[in-house]
């Protein structure tokens, strides 16, 4: 479990196994869920293992399908799950306030995992920190999001011993039959074909102290933190490129230079790094909007020319041509086959 082939993207043991103890509360077999997965159950156990993201993809969509509930990302939506951020729970208690706490769940995801980048967006509205998720060859199923942007509210509501209620929870997939389980656990506004999957927090709320914060201990998990971070025999430049690549997409094109400059590097350094990790600069832009594309064109709300916007595309047309290069059809004909081959909600 331990060893994963060159670029697999994964998620630590301890994250999985916060995700295992949700469908065990949900009443499933875990452990024949993890052997249909191709999971190794017995690698809970070890600290230092990671689970492939793809496996977790189909855990995520076994659960939907042997629970009958689209909804059990949220089963376990009231407990708090402190241990599924393992060392980065110390880093995030010590925090000042909330918005320190989201900024060390933004500088750490890759401890948690790296099939997920984690970005803090302010605009008028308040807060709003975006989680994306790279399913490799599988696209990611709505659970995944569900459960992830769950728990890091669960997380918040404990370490601020407050009942935190989000501006809003936002969401790119199309609202379910049922709403119930989603006003239960996020009790708040509730956004569907939403542009991004999101937690809009309130600047009031952000600001707030916590009953945790710790400036001398602050810099001890911050430390320890990083050390964990600089241990990961992961592709970290890759991870931490493709971040920024995803932070910069809607102000055009993201060029190597500007990357290498906001990952405080040298250009060349940036390219060395990432042949070293089996990449380039141009392959990792092209595949992550790929990537991004395939979940855009999967909600029919939002219109081509958004996504072209969207990717960084200086036009419709050009995104049509890397449509026709990635998928073998136009993005309208792909769009048509995805969402055709979509499960009806239930």
């Amino acid at each position: 479990m331990n060893e994963t082939s060159a670029g697999q993207t994964t998620c630590a043991a301890f994250w999985v196994k916060g995700i295992a103890e949700t469908l065990e509360a949900a009443g499933l077999d875990i452990p024949a869920l993890f052997e249909e997965a191709e999971l190794e159950l017995a690698a809970l156990s070890d600290a230092d293992a990671r689970f492939p993201t793809e496996g977790i993809s189909r855990l995520w969509q076994l659960a939907a399908t042997r629970s009958g509930n689209p909804a059990i990302g949220l089963t376990n939506s009231s407990a708090v799950k402190p241990g599924s951020f393992d060392v980065v729970a110390y880093a995030m208690m010590s925090s000042p306030n909330l918005l320190g706490i989201l900024e060390r769940a933004v500088r750490y995801v890759d401890i948690l995992s790296d099939a997920a980048t984690l970005t803090i967006a302010d605009d008028r509205e308040g807060h709003r920190l975006i989680l994306e998720l790279f399913g490799g060859k599988y696209p990611v199923p709505r659970q995944r999001f569900e459960y992830d942007l769950m728990t890091i509210l669960s997380f918040c509501r404990w370490v601020t011993n407050r009942d935190l209620r989000p501006l809003a929870f936002e969401l790119r997939f199309p609202p379910p039959a049922d709403l119930q389980s989603y006003q239960d656990a996020f009790k708040c506004p509730l956004r569907f074909n939403a542009p991004v999957n999101a937690l809009l927090f309130a600047p009031t709320d952000v600001t707030l102290s916590l009953p945790t914060a710790n400036a001398q201990l602050a810099g001890v998990h911050e430390r320890i933190a990083s050390e964990h971070l600089q241990r990961l025999d992961h592709a970290q430049t890759c991870h931490r490129t493709r971040a920024v690549i995803i932070r910069h997409l809607q102000d055009g094109e993201p060029r190597r230079p500007k990357i290498a400059a906001v990952l405080g590097v040298s250009e060349r350094t940036l390219q060395r790094r990432l042949t070293a990790e089996g990449t380039s600069f141009q392959l990792l832009l092209d595949d992550t909007r790929r990537e991004l594309a395939r979940h855009y064109l999967g909600q029919k709300t939002v219109s081509l020319a958004d996504i072209a916007y969207l990717l960084g595309f200086s036009d419709q047309r050009s995104f049509s041509r890397a449509s026709r290069r990635w998928f073998g059809s136009s993005a309208r004909d792909y769009r048509i086959r995805l969402i055709s081959e979509q499960p009806g909600e239930s």
